[in-house]
């Protein structure tokens, strides 16, 4: 005899109360994707537009039109300024692209020893200001270099004759040479990255054909990393054509773009010409990215799933020379910033060589360790809150439903701030949050965000928005990897979104969320540029710290203040990688079922 089993009823959910829940979600979802907009439209757009109509008045608020402009270009000096700024950039973009390229060729392509070390070194130069790159070269090649003085100088006394190196360091050469320690590891990285993407089976098939290495090169090699090499140009052009800190330190009468701004806005309170030398400095950007992203759009994919990885094969020749270029290379990058390391801990450079930690108290110097902590606790912010903005809009636009051209609007107003050089946003910054009102006709309209000027809110703001689309792209790049079923099958059981973001996704893409707040926080803690014009007398930083010393002539002190940022950029790598090495097995576990 059977038992009849009785399955008991699943609970029914009206269908209108279904359809309020879905509703209630579309309209949660649009109200985030609005929020969003709006803050990019705050922190973009609305400040951009000051600094364009700004260029458009005179030192009166008079409306000239493009009067500003042809005043620029028709007055020699700051017309040769424009100039001067494309120079340094091409050469610039050329040595460092070419030095990185060799070095990542060497690291990705042969079976050389001590690649992690040299990976290491070559990372560096990203956890120190610019400022610290130009100080040091003067403490080498300066009038009283090590160079110069010291191993010149016992020359001389050996041979009975002077004997002395003197390479302009104060002008276009020590800008260049700056320049191209403050840009090589960006280039190495994004070729490193173009170096991986590889299929060995295309050079297995030219060494059937007998094809030697220059045709192999020629046709198999620079075909795959043609892309990273346009973008690694393009990021190297936009650095050197928009740093300020190397040409601050070493520039001399040399003038470029970046430190006229300063000196108009700082030093003439020139904020029209300012802003007109803001917008001549953001023009070469937005053309420079505007290429780059034509190149990327006609990239193709470049390994197929039956791709096979390329392993290097143990060559004597090749490996011993690669060994040598990256042993020279990482040699010089040592050299930099060890002689920063020694200029600091020495009692008065070059008399007086005795160690001592006399530049680390920072007598006399306005700020001292309060800057330094202003600069850890702005870059935390920056790194915590970042993090958040970046992911959400990042996943707005990525996974949601919906509203489809306020995510195409979100996307590109993400995009845009890659083209913004620091100065010209800190400049747009201070139009925008620094005015109490505006007159529009008969109405004079408050503005409510007047009183975020000159706090650390506005810092941080600035910040976000510096370095906000490299990291809205990491982080796309992520959900992208992420199948689109998670979110429909979270869907089709009633899950609310944000109960799948918070239990699968965020999990899922933790390993990229600590790499952004490491991003964030890194720059946060070297940038100049972006915060020069926005700090108050209360809320000095550490990088802007650094040139006031070098301005006052402390330069045993700037460097000090420089290598406590690096030493903090460091520890807080370490850190990471330490914290998060347990937390990636646990919440990667599901890539390796």
């Amino acid at each position: 005899m059977s038992a009849t089993v009785q399955v008991p009823a699943l609970p029914s959910v009206p269908t209108r109360r279904l359809r309020q829940v879905v509703t209630r979600e579309e309209w949660l979802m649009r109200g985030l994707i609005a929020l969003t907009g709006l803050w990019l439209v705050i922190s973009v757009v609305l400040p951009l537009g000051q600094i364009v109509w700004r260029s458009l008045l005179d030192r009166n608020g008079t409306f000239v039109g493009l009067e500003n402009y042809r005043t620029y270009f028709t007055t020699p000096a700051l017309a040769t300024s424009f100039y001067n700024s494309l120079y340094i950039s091409t050469v610039t973009t050329v040595v460092a692209v070419a030095l990185g390229y060799l070095y990542a060729y060497a690291i990705s392509r042969t079976a050389m020893r001590g690649k992690g070390i040299f990976r290491v070194i070559a990372m560096l130069p990203l956890y120190a200001p610019s400022l610290v790159h130009a100080i040091a070269l003067i403490y080498l090649f300066g009038n009283q270099g090590i160079v110069t003085t010291g191993f010149f100088g016992t020359l001389s006394r050996w041979l009975g004759t002077p004997v002395r190196l003197d390479i302009g360091l104060y002008g276009p050469v020590g800008i260049i040479l700056g320049e191209i320690i403050y840009c090589f590891p960006q280039a190495f990285l994004i070729l490193a990255v173009a170096f991986t993407v590889t299929d060995a089976r295309l050079y297995e098939a030219s060494t059937a054909l007998r094809g030697s290495r220059l045709r192999t090169f020629f046709t198999v090699t620079l075909p795959g990393i043609q892309f990273g090499l346009i973008s690694a140009s393009f990021v190297c052009f936009i650095l050197a054509f928009t740093d300020f800190g190397v040409p601050k330190v070493v520039g001399g009468s040399y003038n470029v773009l970046a430190t006229d701004i300063y000196k108009q806005v700082i030093g003439q309170q020139n904020f029209t010409m300012g802003s007109t030398i803001g917008i001549v400095l953001l023009l070469p950007t937005v053309i420079a990215f505007i290429v780059d992203r034509i190149a990327q759009q006609r990239q193709v994919a470049l390994l197929s799933s039956r791709a096979v990885p390329l392993t290097p094969k143990p060559d004597r020749v090749m490996d011993t020379l690669a060994t040598v270029y990256c042993s020279v290379v990482a040699t010089a990058v040592l050299l930099v910033l060890g002689t920063a390391v020694f200029a600091s801990l020495v009692r008065v450079w070059p008399y007086d060589f005795t160690l001592t930690l006399r530049h680390y108290e920072f007598r006399g110097v306005a700020g001292g360790y309060s800057s330094y902590w202003n600069s850890v606790r702005m870059a935390a912010y920056t790194a915590l809150y970042g993090t958040a903005v970046v992911f959400l809009s990042a996943y707005l636009v990525e996974k949601g439903r919906g509203f489809g051209w306020g995510r195409q609007v979100i996307y590109f107003l993400s995009i845009l701030p890659v083209a913004l050089p620091g100065l010209v946003l800190g400049l747009a910054y201070i139009f925008f949050f620094n005015i109490p009102s505006w007159r529009v006709g008969n109405y004079l309209i408050l503005n409510p965000l007047n009183s975020l000027y000159g706090t650390m809110t506005i810092l941080v703001m600035s910040n976000i928005v510096h370095f906000y689309t490299v990291s809205f792209l990491a982080a796309t790049t992520a959900l992208k990897q992420m199948d689109a079923e998670f979110e429909a099958v979270g869907a089709s059981l009633s899950v609310p979104f944000y109960r799948t973001f918070w239990r699968v996704t965020v999990p899922v893409c933790l390993p990229t969320l600590l790499e952004i707040a490491m991003y964030f926080f890194v720059n946060g803690m070297v940038t100049v540029s972006a915060v020069i014009f926005l700090y108050s007398p209360a809320l000095k930083l550490a990088s802007v710290a650094v040139v006031n010393m070098d301005d006052a002539g402390q330069t045993a002190s700037a460097a000090a203040m420089s290598i406590l940022i690096v030493v903090t950029c460091l520890a807080a790598r370490l850190l990471y990688s330490v914290a998060t090495y347990g937390i990636q097995r646990r919440t990667q576990a599901w890539r390796t079922r």
